[in-house]
C-alpha cells in the first residue's frame, strides 16, 4: 500500500481495478476501503468523476440504474467501492434481486469498512430506500457520512435549509452530512478530507504500533 501522511492521498490517481457481479467474486479486503451507495439517479457517477478529476473513469450514463455491477477503483493504494444504484423501477424483479444480493453480501463480509457515503438528492427529502440505508448503516454500526448531490441545483439559503431538514429526517448530526455538487465543485475538498481522516487512521494506527514494538525491542 501507498504511503501517506494526513490529507495527502492523491485522487487522481484513481484508477479501475476490477467489477463484481456477485458476492461470492469480490476479493478479500486488504486495504482501507470507502463505499459509495445511493439511489441508482442521485449522481453517484459525476460525483466520483469530480472526486478523482476525471471526465469519464466512473461512466456517466443517461440511464439510470446502468451500474450493475461492484466497481472497485485503486485511489493512490484505496480502495473506493461503487456499489450498483438501488431503486430503479424500469429492470426486472430478478435483477433487482441480483441488486439485493450483491448489496447486502458485500456489507455481510468481513472487509475494511473505513467509511460509507450514502449519497442523498439534496432537492428532495430522503426517499424510503435513503432511510432504509442510513438505518441499516447505522444499526450495522458502519462508520458513514451522508453526501448530499446536485447542491448547486439550489439557491445557498435553501441548500442549508434542505441540510438541516435532511439531517432531523434521518436523525443525524448536521456534522455528518456534506452538501456536494459534482458540477461546481462544492463540498469537495470537504469529502477528500473526511476520506483521508477514515483512511489514514489505519496508517497511523498501524505506525504508532510499529514504533511502540521497536521502542520495546530497544529496551
Amino acid at each position: 500500500m501507498a504511503e501517506h501522511t494526513a490529507h495527502e492521498i492523491n485522487f487522481r490517481s484513481a484508477k479501475f481495478e476490477a467489477a463484481y457481479g456477485t458476492a461470492k467474486q469480490l476479493p478479500p479486503s486488504t486495504r482501507p476501503e470507502v463505499t459509495f451507495a445511493g439511489r441508482s439517479n442521485v449522481g453517484k457517477s459525476s460525483l466520483l468523476n469530480r472526486l478523482f478529476e476525471r471526465k469519464q473513469l466512473a461512466k456517466v450514463s443517461s440511464r439510470p440504474g446502468k451500474t450493475a455491477t461492484i466497481n472497485f477503483y485503486d485511489v493512490d493504494g484505496l480502495h473506493l467501492v461503487d456499489l450498483p444504484g438501488y431503486g430503479y423501477a424500469r429492470v426486472s424483479h430478478a435483477e433487482r434481486a441480483r441488486w439485493d444480493e450483491l448489496i447486502g453480501g458485500y456489507f455481510d463480509q468481513e472487509r475494511s469498512f473505513n467509511l460509507v457515503c450514502a449519497l442523498v438528492d439534496i432537492r428532495h427529502e430522503a426517499q424510503k430506500l435513503d432511510v432504509q440505508m442510513v438505518e441499516f448503516l447505522k444499526e450495522g454500526g458502519f462508520p458513514f457520512i451522508v453526501v448530499l448531490t446536485k447542491a448547486d441545483k439550489l439557491g445557498s439559503n435553501k441548500m442549508r435549509s434542505q441540510r438541516a431538514a435532511i439531517a432531523r429526517q434521518l436523525g443525524i448530526p448536521a456534522s455528518q452530512i456534506i452538501a456536494t455538487s459534482s458540477a461546481k465543485g462544492t463540498g469537495i475538498d470537504e469529502l477528500r478530507a473526511r476520506i483521508a481522516d477514515a483512511c489514514l487512521e489505519d496508517d497511523e494506527d498501524e505506525s504508532a504500533a510499529v514504533d511502540a514494538a521497536d521502542a520495546q525491542t530497544q529496551e
